[in-house]
């Protein structure tokens, strides 16, 4: 690896998140091309304003989804999250930890409502406060940004059973799978 120092992941950090953007995007395609869904959009945010940063539609499941990451030794106990997330339909937050060497993704901490469902209330965590302080040192609150607690989010071990999570869709049998099952039972020999 080039520059696999914590330097480099602090120096190059928008380059970071957005490849790692693109590997989420492209996990949760190849994963919904394996279950057999062959029909998905993928929408950008140019800017983060209204909390989220990409938007995905699966067979009538709207996600918009605000991504944050982490790598997987990091002892990050929030995230930020922003409140007009909860204004659109099935908002959910995706907390990707990552390998800082290879940036392999996993594994996922999730925080929303079913497909089709809200997020959840917000109303109950504390506002966020800006990380660096203003002219005078005070760090000052963030308008619409609250802090949840990494306790809040539920965790999923693959890129498999977060999609699972986020669009309802279940994994379908491959044939071998058919087939074993039904030769078991004796229907096929």
């Amino acid at each position: 690896m080039f520059e696999s120092d914590n330097r480099s992941h602090s120096t190059h950090s928008t380059f970071r998140e957005k490849t790692l953007e693109h590997i989420f995007v492209g996990e949760c395609l190849r994963c919904l091309w394996l279950r057999g869904r062959r029909t998905a959009e993928v929408l950008y945010a140019d800017v983060d304003g209204a909390g989220y940063d990409i938007v995905f539609d699966v067979d009538g499941v709207l996600r918009h989804i605000q991504l944050k990451s982490s790598h997987r030794e990091a002892k990050t106990a929030t995230q930020k999250v922003n409140k007009k997330l909860t204004k659109k339909p099935s908002g959910c937050v995706v907390w990707m930890k990552f390998d800082k060497d290879n940036l392999d993704l996993g594994p996922f901490l999730w925080f929303g409502g079913a497909p089709n469902q809200r997020l959840p209330d917000l109303s109950t965590f504390r506002d966020a406060k800006h990380t660096k302080g203003n002219a005078r040192g005070k760090k000052l609150m963030r308008k619409d940004i609250v802090d949840v607690p990494k306790s809040r989010f539920s965790d999923f071990k693959t890129i498999d059973l977060l999609v699972e999570q986020l669009f309802g869709c279940h994994p379908r049998p491959c044939a071998t799978t058919v087939r074993l099952s039904l030769c078991r039972r004796g229907a096929w020999r």
